[in-house]
């Protein structure tokens, strides 16, 4: 039986309300938004996780203490046998917050909500 993963997603807000986000250029999900964020390691918490995966993905740096909980989804999904709780946080950045493309196969622009 496969084991459900535990994938944490931040929202990266600047003070004129928009999010910082990525468009995926990879072949799964081409073109579609994405949000920093990675899977949880063994002994983090869902903030630590957070701060490491704005840094790895975009090169800001959140401190965990600076994220806040906003939901969380459970995802079963049973044709591709995967099965995941995803927890969504929020972190607040600078207006003049440039992020670093990476990985290469997104591209990070800011956009408005």
């Amino acid at each position: 039986m496969p084991n459900v993963q535990v994938g944490v997603g931040i929202f990266l807000q600047r003070p004129d309300k928009a999010f910082v986000v990525g468009i995926r250029k990879s072949s799964h999900g081409s073109g579609t938004v994405q949000l920093a964020g990675g899977h949880l390691e063994f002994g983090e918490s869902f903030e630590q996780c957070g701060a490491r995966e704005v840094l790895e993905e975009t090169g800001l740096v959140v401190a965990p203490a600076d994220l806040r909980f906003l939901t969380a989804t459970n995802t079963p999904m049973e044709a591709e046998g995967k099965h995941y709780v995803t927890v969504f946080l929020l972190a607040q950045v600078s207006q003049d917050a440039v992020p670093i493309v990476s990985p290469p196969s997104s591209l990070m622009l800011g956009i408005a909500c």
